[in-house]
């Protein structure tokens, strides 16, 4: 069975509480049943990570190396646009990584429309809410069969 990680990053354990417009009301814990369901329909497994720590988002990327993960998924939040720490990890990896955000990371503000993980990524999804997550386990999965 594939086995695919997905990274949720800083303050993703606040979706459902913080700002509703861009985010919607589901919470992280729907979203992770929501990919668990899908993923059990389409036959691979999923593990989820969550933290507002920086360091121990890298640390859980080394894991995922070492671990032959066979995707990776991440929607790392603010760290996206500055966080030259995480994507040298995320690049060690020698396995799709798609990146994903539940907002049109495009149409806001000027400093959420640059990735630092755009060149390392197969691809990106954002703005389409929870489904973004949905997407991108479907992105990921076809990744690792091409």
């Amino acid at each position: 069975m594939k086995k695919i990680l997905m990274l949720h990053g800083i303050n993703h354990d606040m979706f459902g509480k913080r700002d509703p417009v861009q985010y919607g009301t589901v919470t992280l814990d729907e979203i992770n049943e929501k990919m668990t369901a899908l993923a059990k329909e389409l036959g691979v497994e999923v593990e989820f990570f969550h933290s507002n720590h920086e360091g121990e988002m890298v640390e859980r990327i080394h894991r995922a190396f070492q671990e032959e993960k066979d995707a990776v998924i991440i929607n790392a939040g603010a760290w996206t646009h500055y966080s030259y720490g995480l994507r040298d990890a995320l690049a060690i990896l020698t396995v799709p990584i798609i990146e994903i955000h539940m907002s049109n990371i495009h149409a806001r503000e000027p400093f959420r429309h640059h990735s630092v993980f755009a060149e390392i990524a197969k691809g990106q999804i954002c703005g389409f809410g929870v489904d973004s997550y949905l997407l991108g386990l479907r992105a990921a999965i076809a990744s690792i069969a091409d």
